[in-house]
């Protein structure tokens, strides 16, 4: 792998770095090591939230499920503040690229560790992860025991570190996963509403037929149906044009040098690119980054008082806040979100919440595996980062596997698969007063189900093809990825912990609009329908309580 050395920052340049992130800078133009650099990105305009400030609506989060509501309370006339625990992600560092790329962590990369925690710890038997400086990097892996969640740290959360799949559910696998929600408005309406706001579009096929960076993919098709499973394209909200152009070197390349785990800097519609952009041309909209919220409370006056830290690039607390909201919207992700509420119910501060706060937390059935091929089935040393298709037993199985890319830049034979399942287990957030942290009690064992499903798959492509499970991807000859999440799910569930539209009960004027409404497994990808969820529930919230 790339030695990370010439990456690392210069002490002035941090200092610069540090200075520009705890102004919460997002200006059109950003000033680094004496070079102008105009922003790619129109993302709402900063205006740090003062001390005693009061909003008529605060939204915690800048992820699918914030930038949505953001939007369309601004568009029904009322201001908005976004308050986001991550960076602006607008400021090129010392190479002049915003983000690090996949092969080369650097202090950009992981939100305050000293040293990386990468999905894939270990390639050819050799372990991949290195010391990075600490910093408030774009991935987070938070650990819990029995498992490692990955979420997007930065304007635009998730977005900017996922891959693009843009999955809506199969319409006779909607009402398993949200009972309570009309699936026909869902699909007449906010599907498709999300759908747009996203830029989802499909590759062309024709170009991807003969794309060198789809070999792998090609490849995954192949065995897919030579073993007799539907091998179905999926969208995405990679620009297909822009990669086009970087096959034939007219653009600087994105996708095509492995830009996904860290950002990529230029092709994919990130938030901020679609929903966050629209939101600023509100003129209603504005936004804190590197502000965590750490209490949220009744005020004496009616609507809430919020506590709020400031934060530097190292994760250091150089002031605290307090303003006033009419209302918060929790969209800090489906951990997040989460966390907060438990904590808050538990110390008092929240105490009308009621006894599903916490519950009903999933990881979307998330396994990883990977093959070794034969010498005649080479996936190819360009490998587009984006993935565009998966093999699907969702029916027969219970699992659908996106053939997904391993961008090493060398010859590696290998196939590799984010496999989504149905796995029924669900975790709970619960309040450690002795350690002053919320703990999750999931157990890794309750991967099995997950493992086993993909067996369905594997298991008989291995014995058709002649191959095996690659054993040398996770550390100690493990064949399965079973320590971790890309998709967390649930904790707030829709419903449950709140009325049908995400109202928290207990607490009027409180909102719950992210992931942590769905109940632990969407069985795609799940940003879309998140995204959607939330485009229903914000309507109906804007016309009832606005």
């Amino acid at each position: 792998m790339t030695s990370t050395a010439q990456h690392s920052p210069d002490p002035k340049d941090v200092s610069r770095r540090r200075f520009i992130a705890a102004t919460g800078s997002i200006l059109g133009v950003s000033v680094l090591g004496g070079h102008a650099v105009a922003a790619e990105r129109p993302i709402p305009a900063p205006r740090l939230l003062a001390d005693g400030a009061a909003v008529p609506a605060l939204v915690i989060g800048s992820g699918y499920g914030g930038s949505v509501a953001a939007l369309r309370l601004a568009q029904a006339g009322v201001d908005v503040h976004m308050v986001e625990m991550g960076m602006a992600w607008d400021t090129p560092g010392s190479d002049g690229k915003i983000f690090a790329n996949t092969t080369a962590p650097d202090y950009r990369s992981f939100w305050l560790r000293t040293r990386t925690k990468q999905p894939l710890s270990s390639f050819l038997g050799f372990p991949i992860d290195k010391d990075v400086p600490r910093f408030t990097g774009v991935l987070d892996a938070e650990e819990f025991a029995g498992i490692t969640v990955y979420q997007g740290r930065g304007v635009g959360g998730g977005s900017l570190v996922n891959g693009g799949m843009a999955v809506t559910p199969r319409r006779e696998n909607f009402g398993a996963v949200l009972p309570t929600v009309n699936a026909d408005e869902m699909y007449a309406t906010y599907y498709p509403r999300a759908n747009t706001g996203l830029g989802v579009a499909h590759v062309d096929p024709a170009w991807w037929e003969s794309a060198a960076c789809y070999q792998y993919a090609r490849v995954g098709r192949k065995h897919a149906q030579r073993s007799g499973f539907p091998f179905v394209f999926v969208p995405n909200v990679y620009d297909w044009e822009y990669m086009k152009q970087e096959a034939t070197g007219n653009v600087p390349k994105s996708a095509l040098v492995g830009e996904v785990l860290y950002g990529n800097n230029h092709g994919k519609k990130t938030l901020q690119k679609t929903y966050l952009a629209r939101a600023a041309q509100t003129g209603r909209v504005t936004v804190s980054p590197l502000h965590r919220v750490t209490s949220v409370a009744p005020a004496a006056g009616g609507g809430y008082t919020v506590a709020i830290e400031q934060l530097d690039t190292t994760g250091a607390v150089t002031a605290t806040k307090a303003v006033t909201a009419d209302r918060v919207f929790f969209a800090a992700g489906s951990v997040g979100t989460t966390k907060l509420l438990v904590k808050l119910k538990a110390k008092g501060q929240l105490p009308l919440l009621n006894g599903e706060i916490g519950k009903g937390w999933g990881d979307n059935g998330n396994v990883m595996c990977g093959r070794a091929n034969h010498m005649w089935d080479a996936t190819g040393k360009l490998q587009a980062s984006m993935p565009t298709a998966g093999i699907d037993n969702w029916a027969a199985g219970g699992a659908f596997a996106e053939v997904a890319p391993l961008p090493t830049g060398i010859e590696t034979y290998a196939s590799f698969y984010l496999s989504i399942t149905r796995n029924p287990n669900r975790a709970a957030f619960t309040w450690n007063a002795a350690a002053g942290r919320v703990d999750l009690n999931w157990q890794t064992a309750w991967k099995q189900p997950s493992i086993d499903a993909a067996k369905t798959i594997f298991d008989k492509i291995n014995a058709k093809e002649g191959t095996i499970y690659r054993t040398d991807l996770f550390g100690g000859s493990k064949i399965w990825g079973d320590h971790l999440t890309y998709h967390p799910l649930g904790g707030a569930v829709l419903g449950k912990a709140t009325d049908n539209y995400g109202r928290l009960h207990g607490h009027a004027g409180l909102y719950v609009i992210d992931g942590a409404l769905i109940p632990g497994n969407a069985g795609v990808n799940p940003f879309v329908t998140i995204t959607a969820l939330a485009e229903r529930n914000i309507e109906r919230i804007i016309a009832a309580d606005f």
